[in-house]
């Protein structure tokens, strides 16, 4: 497939060459590796525990893999600005597959840890450069094709990922869960090194040399970020959240905010330029990305605990009824291009979540104990409401900048996303927690519940309990779905500001 651009590309822009569907590929296995990470591995910590011990700092082997994710996608978003996709791309999936072999050799929880916190410093250069990567290399008027395709990687690896693990960890051992990323990696690398060329980035004008990486603001940012995700994911679990622990992770976290915030005015080239948040276009669309990633919560946390508890339902089916929306998802956002094509991004999102607002509040009307259809069927119209409110916004803020500044805005996109999700899951399981404590008169938890759960006998006042505390979240994730519709109508403009590729691309006009 010939370079169809005009001669006029911007400067260090990869060339859209032959062997196109070649990177495609290497970008769904890249993408697979980080989608089915965690889900291969939640079904097989009791064998890890089993083997391993150190079962009560277990919960770390999440927590650590999410932290370093989030906290380094900033950094690699401007290195990929910076340096060019390949490099940093070759350099995460390496150190990704690295860390996954530590993993497989680990001797005890602590070595298991702290190795999966290298898988997770690979796994934020793949998530970020890939998102890039695909916009890239497709035109606007292809870009949903591909987004797809990425929207379905993640959908499979949600359903195939439990079994994968839980099959490798009952008939093989639960190492292989982590060995089985090396084919799958190495195929992918082998792909970017072979088929994903980029132009020789040039020297400034007048010789200069090119940008140096900011790396103490990339320090930084890594350090507040790293205290203010501990405090938020251990807060209420590992400590109570008024414990001098806490209160000293966010302490510390405050002062460092103020510290990254003095050197990245400073810096020439920030990690985090000034321009992500003057900018509404791309402001607005981080707001409400950051509140997707807080509603999410709701259903990928406590829906399956909700069709245990309260309906009865065994694990695998409890699964189904989560699984549906992967399926929704990605269809609605294949076919979200359609629509976003005759009214623009701002409004197909607007109207993707407000019906996700609605069918979020519809949850806790939901009879008692009801049917196993009626959340799934909430669940399927979910999926496809978020499908239709993430790809566009996704699609939009990429088409508004150029190549040099796309990596850092999609790092900053997808950041905001990943501390949504922790902010959700501390927030909503302190207003969980909260509300079975008042419902069971102080004698209920999460971790209480758990062990009716796996006793097979949850008492009918603790089925109510649970009821109640999965509406009160369902409520707040509707709240969040509001503020992201309130956030996109007040700041988006109602046309993004589409950068031309060929000299008669822009955002389709909208109806008057």
């Amino acid at each position: 497939m010939g370079d169809t651009r005009p001669a006029t590309r911007e400067a260090g822009r990869p060339a859209r060459a032959h062997g196109r569907g070649a990177v495609a590929a290497a970008l769904m296995l890249s993408m697979a590796l980080a989608a089915l990470d965690s889900t291969v591995v939640s079904t097989a910590v009791p064998q890890i525990v089993g083997d391993l011990g150190g079962f009560s700092v277990f919960s770390w082997l999440f927590s650590g893999y999410l932290l370093a994710v989030t906290v380094t996608l900033p950094v690699y978003g401007k290195l990929s600005d910076t340096f060019g996709r390949k490099p940093v791309l070759v350099a995460g999936a390496a150190l990704f597959l690295i860390g996954s072999l530590l993993c497989a050799l680990a001797w005890n929880m602590g070595a298991l840890i702290a190795f999966r916190v290298v898988q997770g410093l690979g796994g934020g250069a793949l998530q970020g450069t890939v998102q890039t990567l695909a916009a890239d290399l497709y035109p606007l008027e292809e870009r949903p094709k591909i987004q797809a395709k990425l929207s379905t990687v993640w959908a499979v690896s949600a359903i195939a990922g439990p079994g994968l693990g839980g099959v490798l960890a009952a008939y093989a051992d639960w190492r292989w869960i982590f060995l089985v990323n090396l084919p799958v990696g190495a195929a992918a690398l082998w792909l970017i090194v072979r088929h994903l060329h980029e132009p020789r980035r040039e020297a400034g004008p007048e010789g200069r040399p090119r940008p140096r990486v900011d790396w103490a603001g990339a320090l930084a940012v890594f350090a507040c970020g790293g205290a203010l995700l501990t405090a938020l994911v251990q807060g209420g679990v590992a400590w109570p959240w008024w414990s001098a622990p806490s209160l000293s992770l966010f302490g510390a976290g405050l002062a460092l905010a103020g510290v990254v915030v003095a050197v990245e005015r400073r810096a020439a080239e920030p990690v985090i330029p000034g321009w992500v948040w003057r900018r509404r276009t791309i402001a607005a669309v981080n707001l409400a990305l950051g509140a997707l990633g807080l509603l999410m919560v709701a259903p990928t946390v406590f829906l399956p605990t909700y069709a245990q508890a309260v309906l009865g339902l065994a694990p695998v089916t409890a699964g189904f009824v989560l699984s549906v929306w992967t399926v929704s998802w990605p269809l609605s956002a294949a076919l979200s291009q359609h629509v976003y094509r005759r009214i623009g991004f701002r409004d197909t999102a607007l109207l993707g979540i407000g019906t996700a607002t609605l069918i979020l509040f519809a949850f806790p009307l939901l009879p008692y104990p009801g049917h196993a259809w009626q959340p799934t069927a909430l669940m399927l119209l979910l999926g496809g409401a978020l499908g239709l409110f993430q790809l566009p916004l996704i699609v939009g803020v990429q088409s508004t900048v150029g190549w040099s500044e796309r990596g850092t805005t999609t790092a900053s996109v997808l950041f905001c996303r990943q501390t949504g999700q922790t902010l959700g899951a501390a927030l909503f399981g302190a207003v969980a927690n909260g509300v079975l404590a008042a419902r069971l008169g102080g004698a209920g938890d999460l971790d209480a519940l758990a062990r009716d759960l796996g006793a097979g006998a949850v008492p009918d006042a603790t089925r109510r309990a649970v009821a109640d505390a999965v509406h009160a979240v369902y409520l707040g994730a509707a709240c969040a779905a509001a503020l992201a519709f309130v956030v996109l109508l007040a700041l988006a403009p109602r046309r993004f500001p589409v950068r031309s590729e060929r000299p008669a691309r822009t955002e389709p006009p909208l109806p008057e």
